[in-house]
């Protein structure tokens, strides 16, 4: 049965068919992100052959998962994913969808995961409990997360069955050491077997009780942002049956309608001219995790159809773009402002390298909403720094933005800046 199915009158009404909070997925590599959010959900969000052939996640994954509380068992026994509870086998009440945002640990792959943090209301960060604690794209996570301003942070620590109790106990010092004096020193740490769903239903019930479901003011202007877009057509399909293009993203506020017109910044480049310019559609059609629906609202991966050539929106060519009604986005912009917060090392190197003060001049790339772009550094004036964009952006004052170097070959996390 899907959760779709079992949703009870009052979620309905308050969330629509759709999760109602976004959670991330943080750690290393091979640290058991993605084996936790089957565990959760019972879905494998690395589908991509690239990434089964490799066993990493290479893009952001999304996948939903219903939580249920039994109305018998105390805490945190009754804590479940099905209807009906796995301790005494008595009926469970939902307690909300989630929506999990799996994002890749590769160093590689920083960018990536930089964009789904864009998205996140919180996050679970995962520390394998049979390596040394941290491991590099451990530390870098974490201070990606804090970069970006989520708050809301469960510690998993995961792998515990390959331990003995006395090995596990001075991995969890090590960890709480680890996250002293950052976003998730007050987090609770979790010590869970993804593999075997060993306690798993005390981390559901820490996320319950830990990551809440923030506000959301329907009545503001619509915004979602683009992780995804494609081509839905097989080949050989005829004309008359061909679909428009399709791009999916989660809204952080607002609501779409079928029907309602959208506009898309910053757009496509328009090679005359030689600047972007945003497009205006039509949405055709919905969809959830639920399946079609008539109307969406901030809350996990949402797929708009469209009116726009499907050719265009192939191959997640939008990635990066932000959706709105016409004329209520701000205007695309190459020039970004920021108020800049360097860290005192680089994030992701195994040697600790001091980072130095940035220069006119320099080559930094710039995480906007999900949005990873190249730019010069055009001005320095002590905590101020202007950047040329080599392309233009939806930018939103106030936002964060994560600024990475090329350090030893990598883009390495430095700093952060608000945007003025």
């Amino acid at each position: 049965m899907h959760w779709r199915d079992t949703l009870p009158d009052w979620y309905i009404d308050k969330y629509g068919y759709q999760p109602c909070v976004n959670i991330g997925t943080a750690g290393h590599v091979d640290h058991g992100k993605t084996t936790l959010i089957q565990a959760l959900t019972g879905s494998w969000t690395s589908v991509h052959s690239q990434e089964l052939k490799r066993g990493i996640t290479i893009r952001v994954g999304y996948s939903d998962a219903a939580f249920y509380k039994c109305t018998s068992c105390e805490e945190p026994l009754g804590y479940s994913t099905t209807p009906k509870c796995n301790n005494c086998g008595g009926e469970s009440e939902l307690s909300r969808v989630v929506s999990f945002v799996d994002s890749p640990g590769h160093e590689s792959l920083m960018a990536n995961m930089l964009s789904g943090s864009a998205l996140m209301d919180g996050a679970l960060l995962l520390v394998a409990a049979n390596e040394k604690v941290p491991r590099p794209q451990t530390k870098e996570h974490l201070l990606a997360l804090q970069t970006l301003g989520i708050q809301q942070i469960v510690v998993v620590q995961n792998k515990v069955d390959l331990l003995s109790y006395k090995e596990a106990l001075a991995n969890y010092q090590d960890i709480t050491k680890f996250v002293k004096g950052t976003h998730a020193a007050k987090a609770p740490i979790i010590p869970i077997s993804a593999q075997s769903g060993l306690n798993v239903d005390a981390l559901i019930g820490s996320i319950e009780s830990n990551i809440k479901t923030p506000d959301r003011d329907e009545k503001q202007d619509t915004v979602m942002h683009v992780l995804r877009s494609f081509d839905v057509n097989k080949p050989g399909t005829k004309l008359k049956n061909i679909k428009g293009g399709v791009i999916g993203g989660s809204l952080t506020q607002g609501v779409f309608n079928v029907g309602d017109e959208i506009e898309i910044k910053p757009g496509i480049l328009n090679k005359k001219k030689k600047t972007y310019e945003p497009l205006v559609t039509e949405i055709t059609s919905l969809g959830t995790a639920a399946g079609i629906v008539e109307s969406v609202k901030p809350g996990g991966l949402v797929a708009i159809g469209t009116k726009l050539d499907p050719s265009m929106t192939r191959s997640d060519s939008f990635i990066g773009s932000v959706i709105g009604k016409p004329g209520t986005l701000p205007e695309n912009s190459t020039q970004l402002k920021l108020d800049v917060t360097l860290f005192d090392s680089a994030v992701g190197t195994t040697e600790d390298i001091k980072v130095q003060p940035i220069q006119t001049g320099e080559l930094l790339r710039v995480n906007i909403g999900t949005a990873p772009l190249l730019g010069k550094v055009s001005k320095v004036k002590s905590k101020n720094v202007e950047i040329e964009l080599r392309r233009p952006a939806c930018i939103f004052e106030g936002g964060n933005v994560a600024l990475s170097r090329r350090i030893d070959e990598r883009w390495r996390l430095i700093g952060a800046g608000i945007v003025g």
